[in-house]
């Protein structure tokens, strides 16, 4: 669509501008993204964190926030949540390290929707003809929260891979976000309590903690369970 500005020039505005690439191009595109993001966490190795702890100059709520714009970076470059939650509880304790960790698992599942909806949707659609992946994108597309939800509480699935499947579904945005930082409390919590606990590995907190990161995973497991009779087939 080309816009006209005070002189009567038309230009073209920036959505126009996307449009003019075809699916498989903005498809490409976001190929490039995630491979150049991969690229960069693995030069800067994120993971340092979890020895070296954040830069002296940074503390207290700029410390957190840093952290939780970073944490949605990796978790877009496919670096895994555990790892990055038991960073956010070894840096900043339980209830401040699970606080910093959501919202980077809610910023970062943001960007990534963002990234499939207008990039990979459109040649990632006409694709969906097996059996399963039909179900799978009727369930998210039509069932989005509670389909969502209990992707989030079972820890079997990717993170990412999740992101990118709600993006090329007919999911909404609000489902999927509140779903996403609902679901992920729980596994969240755990981790983040683990890593503050770290120093006392025989302590009654972290054995806790380890021991409820099976429970999601429980929970999941039977929510899949009860919806097995809704596939195609069944």
């Amino acid at each position: 669509m080309l816009d006209a500005d005070r002189s009567g020039t038309a230009t073209a505005s920036p959505r126009a501008a996307t449009t003019l690439l075809s699916p498989y191009a903005r498809l490409s595109l976001l190929l490039a993204l995630l491979a150049g993001a991969a690229v960069c966490v693995l030069l800067f190795q994120p993971q340092r964190l979890l020895t070296h702890g954040l830069p002296p100059q940074l503390g207290g709520a700029a410390a957190a926030v840093v952290f939780a714009a970073a944490y949605g970076v990796c978790t877009v470059a496919f670096v895994p949540r555990p790892l990055l939650n038991l960073a956010a509880g070894a840096l900043f304790g339980s209830q401040l390290g699970l606080a910093t960790a959501l919202a980077g698992t809610v910023l970062g599942s943001g960007v990534a929707f963002a990234l499939g909806r207008m990039l990979g949707q459109d040649a990632l659609r006409p694709l969906l003809r097996g059996r399963w992946l039909k179900a799978a994108d009727g369930q998210l597309s039509r069932h989005g929260f509670r389909s969502m939800l209990a992707v989030r509480l079972f820890p079997g699935v990717p993170f990412w891979a999740a992101n990118y499947c709600a993006a090329v579904s007919r999911m909404g945005w609000l489902p999927f976000l509140l779903a996403t930082g609902l679901g992920s409390i729980p596994n969240t919590a755990a981790y983040a309590v683990a890593g503050a606990r770290a120093s006392a590995p025989t302590s009654p907190a972290f054995l806790l903690a380890m021991a409820c990161i099976a429970v999601p995973a429980l929970a999941g497991a039977v929510v899949a369970w009860r919806k097995r009779h809704r596939l195609p087939g069944r």
